[in-house]
C-alpha cells in the first residue's frame, strides 16, 4: 500500500511508454506546455462528452471525470468517461473509455493508460473488467480495448518502470525522433536537436531536417 504522496499520476504511463524525456519534464521538473494539438485534445473531450450523454439510458449511466485511485498500485487520476453498463436489476459494470486526438500508435501507451485506470476501478468497485475503450479523433472510431494478460502484465511493469525513473529525480537526455517531437507540446523545453555534439553539427542536422520536410 502506497500513501498518497506517493501516488503516481495515470498520464504519466502514457507519457513514460511515448517518451521517457517527456515523462520526466512533466512529472520531474513539473513543465508544461500547450500546442495546438493539445487543444484540439481539449475540444475532443467536450466534444466526446456531448457524444457519450447521448448514449445514457435505463442500461447505460456514464460518469464524466471520475476521479479514481489504486493504493496497492500507488496510482491516482481521473477517467475520461466511465461508462456503467446495467448486468442485471441492481449490478452496473464498469467500462473506462478513454478519448485520443490522433490515431491508433505501434506502441501501447494508449492501452497501458486504459488499462491502468480498469486496475484502479477493480480495487475500488471489486469486480472485474473484461475490456475498455479508446476513442481516436482521426480515425473517429471506438476501438475496443481487451484487458487481458498480456496487457495487465504490460502495465504493472511500466508502473515499476515509471515509479523507478521518478525516484530517480533524473531526466533522460534528448534524442530526436522527428515523428514524436515536431508533434510535441515539449519540444521547445526539450530542445531534442541540441543534443548534437558541436554547434556545426546541430546546425547541419538542423539543415537536413529542413530538407526532409515536406
Amino acid at each position: 500500500m502506497y500513501f498518497e504522496d506517493d501516488y503516481i499520476q495515470l498520464s504519466a504511463l502514457q507519457h513514460f511508454l511515448f517518451c521517457r524525456r517527456q515523462c520526466a519534464l512533466i512529472h520531474i521538473e513539473q513543465n508544461w506546455q500547450e500546442n495546438k494539438f493539445t487543444i484540439e485534445g481539449k475540444i475532443l473531450h467536450e466534444k466526446a462528452d456531448a457524444q457519450c450523454a447521448r448514449r445514457q439510458g435505463s442500461d447505460v449511466k456514464i460518469e464524466y471525470g471520475l476521479l479514481i485511485r489504486s493504493r496497492e498500485l500507488g496510482l491516482s487520476g481521473k477517467a475520461d468517461v466511465v461508462e456503467f453498463h446495467r448486468s442485471g436489476t441492481h449490478d452496473w459494470n464498469p467500462f473506462p473509455v478513454e478519448y485520443k486526438r490522433g490515431k491508433p500508435k505501434e506502441i501501447r501507451c494508449d492501452e497501458v493508460q486504459l488499462c491502468a485506470q480498469a486496475l484502479c476501478l477493480e480495487e475500488m468497485m471489486g469486480v472485474k473488467i473484461p475490456c475498455g475503450f479508446l476513442y481516436y479523433g482521426k480515425t473517429r472510431h471506438r476501438d475496443d480495448v481487451l484487458f487481458d494478460d498480456v496487457l495487465r502484465k504490460l502495465t504493472i511493469q511500466t508502473i515499476s518502470d515509471l515509479r523507478k525513473l521518478i525516484e530517480s529525480r533524473r531526466t533522460p537526455e534528448p534524442a530526436y525522433e522527428r515523428e514524436k517531437c515536431d508533434s510535441c507540446s515539449m519540444l521547445e523545453l526539450c530542445m531534442p536537436k541540441a543534443a548534437a555534439k558541436s554547434a556545426s553539427a546541430y546546425v547541419r542536422k538542423c539543415l537536413e531536417d529542413n530538407e526532409k520536410a515536406p
